[in-house]
């Protein structure tokens, strides 16, 4: 696999490295906090995750005797996927330790394949409430990866790139001006493709366990101990990753200090986790007959950005 343009310097690498390893738990603690203080509480800690996290690892696992090892490879998979793709998307004004032309195919798959063996471990109970959540999640994803595909053929479309990295970097700034339009409907239509991709309200509800609601939830529930761990740890980094997205697409500025470029791109995903918050304390979660009809309206609206921009070039 060869480097296409310069490979980012040590310091910006294990800066990639660092937060793509410590900031993600800190996300779901932004967002219950947010949550709280629209609801009048105090709230659990912003670092209330990484306490969960710990306490995880040092527990037992249960297994039951109807599972294989899909089971078992299930967790490790879906946090495996989550972190190779954190390290091909690009993070603040610099370069992924991982690109390469196509790297965009690569990225998308690695989110199918983690949620394909999350979906596979729920099965492997052989129980029909998790088949009836992962039924749920095919279901949404089938409507949902057409908002990402949309989204990065805009992208390569303007930056004429095929790079994730070049798709994403500060000449999206000048392109605001010219292709403002389809850009701002991908942003709309990225940031409900975060929200159902990380099982966020209205399209889930990760604090409820009632039967008819669940969609995630339901398919973890025979994971404890280690698995479990990875699975939230997972998810964490699976909600860094969509915010970083979405904070690249907005804010492509560089102020020529690296370090500032650092501190503005964690300010700005944690702005996004607030963004989240607060639409979480707006709304309750939607019926399931409703939640297709969003997400068509999602992937009509990427796909009229898409017709803007090829129209406009």
């Amino acid at each position: 696999m060869a480097w296409e343009g310069h490979p980012p310097d040590m310091i910006n690498f294990l800066l990639h490295i660092l937060l793509v390893l410590a900031l993600p738990p800190l996300l779901p603690g932004v967002i219950n906090k947010t949550k709280a203080f629209f609801a009048g509480r105090t709230g659990a800690p912003l670092a209330q995750v990484y306490y969960d996290l710990w306490k995880l690892v040092q527990k037992g696992s249960v297994f039951s005797e109807t599972t294989t090892w899909v089971f078992k490879f299930g967790p490790v998979i879906g946090l495996a996927t989550a972190l190779l793709a954190a390290m091909i998307v690009p993070l603040g004004e610099h370069d992924a330790p991982l690109s390469f032309t196509g790297d965009l195919v690569l990225f998308a798959y690695l989110l199918g394949l983690g949620r394909f063996f999350t979906v596979l471990a729920a099965l492997d109970t052989g129980s029909a409430f998790e088949g009836m959540g992962s039924a749920r999640e095919a279901t949404y994803a089938c409507l949902a990866e057409p908002v990402l595909f949309f989204g990065l053929l805009v992208l390569a479309k303007i930056s004429g790139s095929l790079r994730l990295a070049g798709m994403l970097d500060t000449s999206l700034e000048a392109q605001w001006g010219t292709a403002g339009a389809g850009m701002l409907l991908i942003l709309a239509s990225w940031f409900v493709l975060l929200l159902v991709e990380n099982c966020r309200i209205p399209f889930d509800d990760p604090n409820t366990h009632l039967e008819l609601t669940m969609i995630h939830e339901v398919m973890v529930l025979d994971h404890s101990g280690p698995a479990l761990s990875l699975i939230v740890y997972g998810a964490a980094v699976k909600l860094f990753v969509f915010a970083a997205l979405i904070v690249q697409l907005s804010v492509p500025l560089a102020t020529g200090v690296g370090l500032v470029d650092w501190v503005v791109f964690v300010a700005g995903v944690l702005a996004v986790a607030v963004v989240v918050g607060v639409v979480e304390s707006g709304m309750a979660r939607l019926r399931l007959v409703s939640l297709p009809h969003l997400l068509i309206a999602a992937v009509v609206l990427s796909a009229l950005g898409l017709v803007l921009i090829i129209a406009y070039a």
